[in-house]
């Protein structure tokens, strides 16, 4: 069964029993529905069901040779709103099933950003076209969240989060010009991470580690797309479960300059969301691409 069920409003399917009776009525009563030819002779298909606000379930498979369905796996999905990055994005196969995962580097979260792949149908029948060769694409990432905690703001004047723009805007520019070769680039790089250490070092002496950082995001365990990440609430709504009427938070972040949505059930979540507070949670990201 999979874990992250919960986060969109499963949190009492128990057995597999209940969870085929979902399953069987995304199948038969679905909203969304891709069949796409590939590899020759495969039709792959793909089909979501909404049991909530831009969040459902979503069965994949394919059609055999009597044109009946057989499904190899299926996920819970949350669509986010916003594009959160129009960097480069590489798209690969998993290796056991017909699912995919992709990856960009973007330089305001230093690491490469690893996401699953929420339109998989629609990306082959851009890639059977040959649509993708050169195509520019954009990303809308979000995630599910199996527990989160809501955390008070660190206090700013309106002059330190000017300077925190400018320093961010900088470094910015300063990886940028380091992944192209530039040595003067890595060598600020290199003493501003040395000023930033000596600096934690000193006030975590005094101080709690969430009022020196404010924000993060950091790939977690062994899985290569969960992540641990806090980042400002800059908007929430609450949704319901259709099926099972239990309560979700979907709660809008600003991490690293990074715009995403999360999802997570609403009593997994300790505290109240509100504007300007922060949001931490260990998210499973998925991405959908916008071609």
């Amino acid at each position: 069964m999979h874990s992250y069920l919960k986060a969109i409003g499963f949190s009492e399917v128990g057995s597999k029993k209940e969870l085929n009776k979902i399953l069987d009525m995304v199948i038969s009563n679905y909203d969304e529905k891709m069949v796409v030819e590939h590899d020759g002779n495969h039709l792959f298909a793909e089909m979501s069901k909404s049991f909530g606000y831009d969040c459902g379930i979503t069965v994949c498979g394919e059609y055999d040779e009597n044109n009946e369905f057989q499904m190899e796996y299926y996920y819970p999905y949350f669509h986010g709103t916003d594009v959160s990055t129009k960097e480069g994005v590489i798209i690969e196969k998993h290796a056991g099933k017909e699912s995919f995962a992709g990856a960009c580097d973007d330089v305001r979260i230093g690491v490469t950003l690893i996401f699953y792949l929420l339109n998989a149908g629609e990306y082959l029948n851009e890639k059977e076209k040959g649509f993708l060769a050169g195509g520019d694409t954009t990303v809308t990432l979000s995630g599910l969240a199996i527990e989160g905690k809501i955390l008070l703001p660190v206090k700013k004047d309106r002059q330190q989060v000017e300077e925190d723009k400018k320093t961010m805007t900088n470094r910015n520019h300063l990886i940028a010009a380091a992944r192209n070769g530039d040595e003067e680039a890595m060598e600020s790089l290199t003493m501003e991470d040395i000023d930033t250490y000596t600096m934690i070092s000193r006030r975590i002496q005094q101080e709690d580690v969430f009022t020196i950082v404010d924000s993060y995001f950091m790939p977690y365990g062994v899985e290569c797309d969960q992540y641990n990440v806090m980042g400002d609430i800059v908007d929430f709504v609450e949704s319901t479960n259709v099926l099972t009427k239990e309560k979700m938070y979907q709660i809008s972040l600003n991490c690293n300059d990074i715009k995403f949505d999360v999802c997570i059930n609403q009593k997994d979540l300790l505290g109240e969301p509100e504007i300007g507070r922060r949001f931490k949670a260990v998210i499973w990201l998925q991405g959908f691409l916008n071609f």
